[in-house]
Formats: structure tokens, sequence, C-alpha cells
């Protein structure tokens, strides 16, 4: 298949799913077409069966703000044409699936194109749900061919939220298990904890919706029972206040920031705990890279990371905003371990059992091919009526 995926190209959990997802999508023979404003965050270097097509916004003193969801619609018709697309496969609602929406309608005469959207958390829970985009949301959702969800909570909130006319499928996010790279992570572990200290990690984009501050607070309450570093990895707006807040707590010396990183799995593996005390997610994409890696979680009990991660078998969740009972979960488990790694097993092992590309993957290639079955049906039909 010839396949078009448009997402945004940012550090952040929609965009990190639509890349692998076409990265897999290309190792198994698929032409796959990435279009987007830039070059998405993990497509680097040279893959084969994968093109880059960049959307470009021309400003003129007419326009407060370049239209780019015009621009990508255009893109996204063009390419189609030149390429012969099979289908488009859009992440994240707004303005995605509204553009290929118009850009399915502006060749219609020409090309069939089939749109599947698949929504990730706040395109329906927080932008989507907004008056402004709610009706032009909601019409995008239903204007799709198909729709899919990362889990079944962000299902249930679209279809409180939105009423669709349309089926939402669950097909939830995955990961690739990589080659291990002990000798090395135990090179940067010397550095990062030289008196072998436990390792807390965090990995997100540092919006206020995942809680930064609250891992830092976890961090200084076990620091208080034993020695402990925090590992941030990722960059965002609450950076800042995250780095004054450990130095207002006495353990900024113990609170280490590595920034935006490309090999998360490399950086994950190094910790012990992974802290995930989100507001809420839809899915919890970073929790299940940790796991891969054998780290039980510490998590909120939000949205869809009860999907993800077990209470009491991968590790533990709490209420939001509730950093005593997070920090005395992470303290039982340094104190404990068996129960550590009895949690680190089972965290892989569910990780890898339940949400590997390889069983993830042929749940997409089987939502396209039934996509493209209807729709040669639905021309036959139109044929021969």
């Amino acid at each position: 298949m010839k396949i078009g995926i448009s997402c945004y190209p940012t550090y952040g959990g929609s965009g990190v799913v639509a890349t692998e997802l076409g990265k897999n999508l290309a190792m198994l023979g698929h032409e796959i077409h990435f279009i987007s404003y830039a070059l998405p965050h993990r497509l680097n270097g040279f893959h084969e069966n994968i093109f880059f097509h960049e959307v470009v916004t021309t400003e003129y003193p007419l326009f407060e703000y370049p239209p780019y969801a015009l621009a990508l619609s255009t893109k996204m018709a063009d390419i189609a044409l030149k390429e012969e697309l099979d289908l488009l496969h859009v992440h994240y609602a707004i303005p995605h699936a509204l553009s290929a929406y118009l850009a399915r309608d502006m060749i219609k005469e020409q090309r069939s194109l089939p749109v599947i959207t698949t929504l990730h958390g706040t395109d329906i829970t927080l932008v989507g749900a907004d008056p402004s985009f709610m009706r032009i949301t909601q019409h995008s959702i239903n204007q799709s061919d198909a729709v899919t969800a990362v889990s079944e909570y962000l299902r249930q909130e679209t279809l409180r939220t939105f009423q669709p006319s349309v089926p939402i499928h669950v097909i939830h996010n995955f990961i690739r298990e990589n080659p291990s790279q002990k000798a090395a992570c135990r090179k940067i572990r010397e550095r990062l904890a030289p008196d072998g200290e436990p390792i807390l990690v965090h990995l997100s984009n540092f919006r206020p919706v995942k809680r930064v501050l609250d891992t830092v607070e976890i961090a200084a309450r076990v620091r208080e029972k034993m020695p402990v570093r925090l590992v941030l990895i990722g960059d965002g707006p609450d950076r800042a206040l995250a780095e004054r807040r450990a130095t207002e707590l006495g353990i900024s010396d113990d609170v280490i920031f590595l920034g935006k990183q490309d090999d998360v799995y490399y950086l994950l593996a190094l910790g012990d705990i992974f802290l995930m005390p989100s507001n809420t997610e839809s899915f919890g994409l970073a929790a299940l890279e940790a796991m891969t890696c054998g780290l039980p979680c510490i998590t909120s009990n939000a949205g869809g990371l009860p999907e993800v991660n077990i209470h009491g078998e991968t590790g533990f969740h709490a209420d939001v905003g509730d950093v005593e009972a997070m920090s005395d979960y992470a303290i039982r488990m340094l104190s404990d371990d068996g129960l550590r790694k009895t949690l680190s097993e089972n965290a892989r092992a569910h990780a890898l059992n339940n949400f590997h590309s390889d069983h993830i993957i042929p749940q997409y290639v089987r939502l396209y091919e039934d996509v493209l079955s209807k729709n040669r049906e639905l021309a036959l039909e139109s044929e021969n009526s």
C-alpha cells in the first residue's frame, strides 16, 4: 500500500506514534509518505520506503496567521495524486482530519482517497472539546472513513463528548523491543549516580498536565529516607519551574535535566523506577516505553494510565496530586529488592506481551484493508447504479 501520514512533528506522543507506525509499515514493504510542516522528531536518518513532503505556508499581509490547515490540505491532495496514494492516515484531529477531508473532496473526481483518523488525547479532551473547535472536530470525525483511539478511556471520552455517527476502534499505542545496551548504560549510570544511588526517571514534554513539579516533590520525599537521583528527560514550559522547585527543596544536586533526547529507550534503561504523575493521559506512551526497559511505574490513576500500568503488578498508581502516596510507593520499592525485581519483570512482560508492534501494527493493516475493500465495493455499487 501507499500510505500518506500527517502528524505533528514535535516532541509529543501523537507524533512519536505516527512516526513509529510509519517506520514499522515501511519495514513491512509499504510505501509511506509523511506530510507535515517539518520532519517528524523521530524520523532521523535514512529509512527505505519512507518519503517526506514539507508543507510550506506563505505569509500575506491579509492573513494575521498563516493558514496551515489549508496549505496542508492542498499538499495532501497534490501528493495523493502524484504518488497515487491508497489512503491518508492522520494523527490528531485538529487540523489533520479536517485537512484530509478537504483533500479527499478536492480530488474525488480524479482519485478515491479514504481517510483514517487516529485520536490521541488532547485533540478530544482539550482542544476538540473547546467550543471554538467542537463542531468542526465532530464533523471531521464523522467524515472519516475509519476512526481509532489509542485507549478505551479515550474511546469513551470521544463517545461522551462528540456522540460520533461512526464507530471508534481502539488500537493501542505500541513499542518495539530495542537491543540491550547494558554496558554503555552502566557507564552513564555511574556518571549520573556515582555512589550507586537509585534513579527515578521522568520523560515528558514538561507541559503543566504532566505535573513535572510533582516528580520533584516525590524525589524530595524519597530523598528524606534514602539517597536517590531524579533524571528528567525532555523539555518544555515547566522546566524552569521544576529547576527552581528542586533548588527550594535543597535537592538540585540530585536532579539531572537531560533535555530533549532521541534515544529515549537507551536513557530510560538507566533508571530503577519511572514516574508519571500526570493530570491525565489518554494512554501513557512514555510509561509503556519505560516498562519495555524493565522499569516499574508509579503513575496517577487518570485517563488511560490504568490500562497500561496495572496497580500492584507492573507498579502502582495513586490519585492525581497525591505525592505522599507516590513517594511511599517509591520508598517501598527501593527498600525491597525482591518486590522491585518482580514488578520490573512483570512490567516488561506486560509491555511486550500486550503492546509490542508485532501485535499492534497488524491491527492497523487490517483496518486499512477493510477500509479499502469497503471503498471498492461502494465504487462498484456507484458504477452499477
